[in-house]
C-alpha cells in the first residue's frame, strides 16, 4: 500500500536556524527567557555548560543578536552578565 502513504514535507526543517537550535545554545536560551538579567555563574550553575562552553556559546548568541552580554558593577566587583 506505498501508493496511499502521504508524502511527508520535510524541507522547512532545512531552514531551521542552527544557531538557536545547538542544544547548548538553546539551554542558554531557555534559561535567560524566564529572567530578565542573569549573572554569569547563575547561567553556567542552571545549564551545566562549563565557563569555556558557556562563554562560546554567549559569544555565538550575542554576536547573531540574540542575547546582550555586558557587565554589572555592583558589589565587590565587576560580574559578567546576560540578558535576552
Amino acid at each position: 500500500m506505498a501508493d496511499e502513504r502521504e508524502t511527508l514535507d520535510l524541507e522547512p526543517i532545512a531552514g531551521v536556524d542552527r544557531i538557536v537550535h545547538e542544544p547548548g545554545r538553546l539551554m542558554v536560551l531557555a534559561c535567560l527567557s524566564v529572567v530578565v538579567r542573569a549573572d554569569f555563574l547563575y547561567v553556567m550553575r542552571e545549564t551545566g555548560l562549563t565557563q569555556g562552553n558557556l562563554s562560546s556559546h554567549l559569544a555565538k548568541l550575542e554576536a547573531a543578536g540574540y542575547v546582550a552580554v555586558g557587565e554589572d558593577l555592583r558589589g565587590q566587583g565587576p560580574r559578567n552578565t546576560a540578558a535576552n
